[in-house]
């Protein structure tokens, strides 16, 4: 499972690049919603600042 950290800069690219739509604005930065991750990983390995991690 992945989790977006705080390091996130909310600049919206993972939301773009996820397939299942998982991604969404959070209060402080993006969140992922794991009732509907795929844990595909494009998400991560769009970030350009790497805020978002295997659990």
């Amino acid at each position: 499972m992945y989790k977006i950290t705080d390091a996130c800069l909310s600049c919206g690219i993972c939301m773009d690049e996820c397939p299942s739509g998982a991604i969404s604005e959070g209060e402080e930065y993006f969140v992922i919603n794991k009732d509907v991750c795929t844990e595909c990983g494009s998400c991560a390995d769009v970030c350009p600042n790497e805020a978002i991690v295997e659990e």
